[in-house]
């Protein structure tokens, strides 16, 4: 089974109070991209990468790539105007007769383990889906027309990436015309009929947003065990 996946790498650095989109800040010693390019190299010997930047900030991409011990394995292309489109961007370079399991992640989750993408793997070709979440821990409230209700926190489950599905079931719904409603892949996936599965996450697996979020992967780099 082919193994693919999906780097999203889309985002800005609005609300990190940078002109440099986040996914190019520096985390250490090293761009916070390269280390989850470099994790999933890691997970599978046999995994190829298709990474999706802005346009503005492809020539970027290419000398952070050519840095990378295994780069001949990653390859380059533009995104578009939302996830979903950037998403679909990726995707476009697959042949559609491709038998292979399609990670899609966010290239600013850098602290992913080898070890989850190895789990979602396994998931995604018993299941046909897999998608890393965590159970909420604080109190959840919903709000409607100025009015809150409080929800059952243990039905409630905060979703991480890498989302992974067999490439038949996400090149399929990815023909969809887009939605609002698409958040993400899993959502996409739903709205095409197909149920998805979820896999347990990883604290750790934050998304880097906030200069807070930087610290607390410097922290993570510096002593795993604290997680």
């Amino acid at each position: 089974m082919q193994k693919i996946a999906i780097i999203v790498a889309g985002g800005s650095g609005v609300r990190m109070g940078s002109a440099l989109p986040k996914q190019f800040l520096p985390l250490k010693n090293k761009p916070v991209l390269q280390y989850t390019l470099e994790t999933f190299l890691l997970s599978f010997p046999d995994l190829q990468i298709i990474l999706v930047l802005p346009d503005a900030y492809l020539n970027m991409g290419k000398e952070l790539i050519a840095k990378i011990p295994l780069h001949q394995r990653i390859r380059l292309v533009a995104g578009g105007v939302t996830r979903f489109h950037s998403v679909k961007a990726g995707l476009s370079i697959i042949p559609p007769q491709t038998n292979a399991i399609i990670f899609v992640h966010d290239a600013v989750r850098c602290l992913i383990s080898a070890k989850l993408i190895q789990q979602c793997y396994h998931q995604a070709m018993e299941k046909g889906s897999a998608i890393p979440a965590i159970k909420a821990t604080d109190s959840i409230r919903q709000t409607i027309n100025d009015a809150s209700k409080p929800l059952n926190r243990d039905e409630i489950f905060l979703i991480q990436t890498p989302q992974t599905f067999r490439s038949d079931i996400l090149l399929s719904a990815f023909q969809q015309e887009h939605q609002p409603e698409f958040t993400d892949e899993a959502t996409v996936v739903e709205y095409s009929g197909v149920p998805i599965h979820l896999i347990e996450g990883e604290h750790q697996n934050i998304k880097i947003t906030r200069p807070i979020d930087l610290l607390i992967a410097e922290k993570f780099l510096d002593d795993p065990s604290l997680f």
